[in-house]
C-alpha cells in the first residue's frame, strides 16, 4: 500500500534520520499487520514536554505531561471503520489522524525501562497508530488485553525489542 507518514520535529532530536525511519517503519507495520486496505496518511509531530502538556490540557482536560497523544480523524473500532472514509484532496489518501510524540518523555522512559530511544519511539508509534484505528486500552479489560497483544505482536514482527 502507498501509506504516507509525515513527520515534523518542533525540537532538535538526536539521530533524527534514524528515529524518523523507526517511526515510519512502525506506523507502516501496524497498517500492514492490520491489513488496512486503503492508502493512509498520518501526521506525526515531535514536541517537548511543555507543548504536549498544553495539548493534553486543552484537548483531554488533563493538566499533565504525557508521552504520546493520538487524534483520530475517523471513528474506528479495532481496525474497522465505523463511518465512510474520504480521500484527502491533497494526498489522495485517507487521513487517519495526528500523532504527537513527547521527546523528553521518550528519553525518560527509554532510560527508565533500560531500552533504546528507537525502541521507545517504536512502541509509542505502534501504540498511537492502534489508537488512530480504534484500539483502546481505557475501555475495559478485554480491550486493554487486545491492544497490548497487538502491540507486542507488531513490535516482535518488526524486531523492535531493545
Amino acid at each position: 500500500m502507498g501509506h504516507i507518514v509525515r513527520i515534523i520535529s518542533e525540537i532538535d532530536i538526536d539521530n533524527e534520520k534514524q528515529i524518523f525511519d523507526v517511526i515510519r517503519r512502525c506506523a507502516n507495520g501496524v497498517l500492514c499487520e492490520l491489513e488496512i486496505k486503503f492508502n493512509a496518511f498520518i501526521d506525526v509531530t515531535i514536541v517537548d514536554g511543555e507543548s504536549i502538556k498544553k495539548l493534553n490540557a486543552q484537548y483531554r482536560g488533563k493538566d499533565k505531561e504525557t508521552d504520546v497523544l493520538s487524534f483520530p480523524m475517523y471513528n474506528f473500532k479495532n481496525g474497522n471503520s465505523e463511518e465512510k472514509l474520504e480521500l484527502d484532496p491533497e494526498t489522495k489518501k485517507v487521513m487517519l489522524g495526528d500523532m504527537i510524540l513527547n521527546y523528553s518523555k521518550v528519553k525518560e522512559q527509554a532510560k527508565e525501562y533500560c531500552h533504546s530511544l528507537e525502541r521507545e519511539f517504536g512502541f509509542l508509534t505502534v501504540h498511537s497508530v492502534l489508537h488512530l484505528l480504534g484500539y483502546d486500552h481505557e475501555c475495559g479489560n478485554a480491550d486493554k488485553i487486545l491492544m497490548r497483544e497487538k502491540e507486542r505482536e507488531i513490535l516482535k514482527k518488526l524486531n523492535i525489542t531493545r
